[in-house]
């Protein structure tokens, strides 16, 4: 029997880990933290995730648990005037093939964890790995405490600043986007019932943007509010006081002033990725989620991509173990340019969409404006509803082209001119730049 292992014990983690163990192989998740937990508040699952999860046996148990959204609005947060929305139920579910919905991610992750455990995965908190080394058809992982873990595959998924990833790429530390997230998490009880909705809501002002949405069944609201104020130093959930928060976000609208006064016990998060690259692979070893292609939560995809790459695993691996190498590399192959397309719209979406300012802003909303529900949902389509979880490198090389003319200001190499002012989004428009979910 193949003896898989995972270095982290995370989403990521335990789904790869669950995805190998139904697929026949035995399976040892090393968990670098005491205890195997996750921490955070909401985290939104689109289609593509539900796909992924039904594949990985815990559809039902995640959906138990989840909050199904009716709607994606998005607001002018100076005006508070709605700008445009996509409907989430009736032609969107049949479109995709599933729901669109918000959870805890102390659910997921407990969800994911119970699988495991049912499958009969071999579960070691403690064991922080810090390297591995190859030899003929093994590899071993080496951990913080010295101990020596040897198996047939090693799986990454350490998260944004991975070990596994230290040593097979070796590209330094993480991305500092400049952008800072604070979170905080209320009783539901406590916002005023007109300010209360089945829905993600995003309030997109200069340089910010304040979203928010219900999570653990409609008892708690989650918020979260983003700045681009150039930090330059990772931040992993310190406190923040409110009245810090509070005057981040000065022209905020009246309405999302309210909510985002009832905050408390803010966190704060200095937001990284890191740039695509091509490979993720080193002979029986191969890494996946953030410690492969960590992104910005603009897309609301990050745990979507790590759901996926399991899934994608778990089909490749099962195969003789002679064959594990050429299957691992034919994973890197099928998964780089999803992924890599996901990474960059991200970005995109957090600095043109989320964040314009001065003339560019009327400018973006007369865009989004302009869009009907069935454009919406085109322009999603790539990603909520995506069943193969991969993505043609064709098509992902003619967006990249595009983008980069787009920020040029010139014309692209088919000939379509980009227009400056107006045609700064238009233009985004025309070039397929898909935008996704608020985050």
């Amino acid at each position: 029997m193949t003896h898989i292992l995972v270095a982290g014990g995370g989403i990521g983690g335990l789904a790869a880990a669950l995805g190998q163990a139904r697929a026949g192989h035995r399976v040892t998740v090393l968990e670098g933290r005491p205890e195997f937990s996750e921490i955070g508040a909401g985290i939104q699952l689109a289609p593509n995730a539900f796909h992924a999860l039904g594949v990985l046996g815990v559809r039902d148990r995640v959906a138990e648990r989840a909050d199904f959204i009716d709607e994606l609005r998005f607001l002018d947060g100076t005006s508070g005037q709605r700008v445009a929305a996509m409907e989430l139920t009736g032609t969107y579910r049949s479109r995709f093939g599933g729901p669109y919905a918000v959870v805890h991610r102390g659910d997921l992750h407990r969800a994911l964890l119970d699988g495991c455990r049912d499958a009969g995965v071999r579960l070691l908190a403690g064991h922080r790995v810090t390297g591995y080394q190859q030899r003929g058809d093994r590899v071993t992982a080496l951990t913080v405490d010295g101990r020596r873990f040897g198996a047939d595959v090693l799986l990454g998924a350490d998260g944004l600043r991975s070990a596994v990833r230290a040593r097979l790429v070796g590209d330094g530390g993480p991305r500092i986007s400049g952008h800072t997230i604070y979170r905080s998490v209320i009783p539901m009880e406590e916002v005023p019932r007109e300010l209360r909705s089945k829905s993600v809501t995003l309030w997109a002002g200069p340089g910010w943007h304040f979203v928010h949405y219900p999570i653990g069944g409609g008892a708690f609201l989650n918020l979260a509010a983003t700045r681009d104020d150039g930090a330059r130093e990772e931040i992993t959930g310190a406190a923040a006081s409110r009245s810090r928060v509070l005057g981040e976000f000065p022209g905020l609208c009246d309405e999302a002033r309210r909510l985002l006064e009832l905050g408390r016990d803010w966190r704060i998060w200095v937001l990284c990725d890191r740039d695509p690259v091509d490979g993720w692979v080193d002979g029986r070893v191969a890494l996946l989620g953030d410690a492969a292609h960590p992104m910005l939560q603009y897309a609301a995809q990050g745990a979507c991509m790590a759901l996926e790459d399991a899934v994608v695993l778990g089909g490749l691996l099962r195969c003789e173990p002679w064959e594990i190498p050429g299957r691992l590399a034919r994973y890197n192959a099928l998964r780089r340019d999803r992924t890599a397309r996901t990474t960059l719209t991200a970005r995109e979406m957090g600095t043109r969409l989320y964040h314009a300012a001065g003339a560019d802003a009327p400018v973006r909303n007369a865009m989004l404006a302009d869009l009907s529900p069935d454009d919406l949902r085109d322009a999603v389509a790539w990603l909520h509803g995506s069943t193969s979880f991969t993505e043609d490198g064709e098509a992902l090389a003619d967006n990249r082209r595009r983008s980069s003319a787009m920020a040029r200001g010139t014309p692209a190499a088919d000939g379509e001119q980009t227009v400056r002012g107006r045609g700064r989004f238009a233009a985004d428009r025309e070039a397929g730049i898909t935008r996704a979910a608020p985050r």
